[in-house]
């Protein structure tokens, strides 16, 4: 058996006063600012777990990830995509297609480090990763330069006991 999911998730910019770093796909990307949030703000591992609860049917973002951030003082996304692994209950995920909307930063020179890392964190190969980014024209906010927006499809297959 086969599911399918989506996940979204979009951040503004913090304030150009603030240091924080911009973190994407589990990487930092240098010389840029960081996304607005308690967290570390990893919009794409933020939509990539969103996707992985339309599988599983468990939600993390909310009151699972509020817990961690802000009782146990967990920033790290990472531990959220975790979380929500952790919820497959016998599936496994294949494929994995993200798609980005932003102004800055460029994506193209951090492409393949961030696939690699999704890639990693999911325990599948680089090329069941896909990476799009877009602009949109500049038609939506996130086009126009205030934050990120992240779609990701993901593709889980039940694993058959041996």
């Amino acid at each position: 058996m086969v599911k399918t999911a989506i996940g979204q998730d979009s951040h503004a910019f913090v304030s150009e006063a603030d240091t924080k770093q911009l973190r994407l796909g589990g990487i930092i990307i240098p010389g840029c600012k960081g996304l607005a949030g308690n967290s570390d703000a990893d919009v794409i591992l933020h939509a990539l777990t969103n996707a992985i609860s339309g599988i599983s049917g468990v939600t993390i973002l909310g009151k699972v990830s509020d817990d961690l951030c802000l009782n146990q003082g967990i920033t790290d996304s990472t531990v959220y995509l975790q979380k929500a692994l952790e919820t497959l209950n016998g599936y496994r995920i294949t494929h994995c297609s993200i798609s980005v909307e932003c102004q800055v930063p460029k994506l193209a020179p951090h492409t393949e480090n961030i696939r690699r890392s999704v890639a990693q964190l999911l325990s599948i190969e680089i090329h069941d990763v896909g990476l799009t980014a877009t602009t949109g024209e500049k038609l939506s906010t996130f086009g126009k330069g205030a934050g990120i927006q992240v779609f990701v499809i993901v593709t889980a297959q039940k694993i058959t006991p041996s």
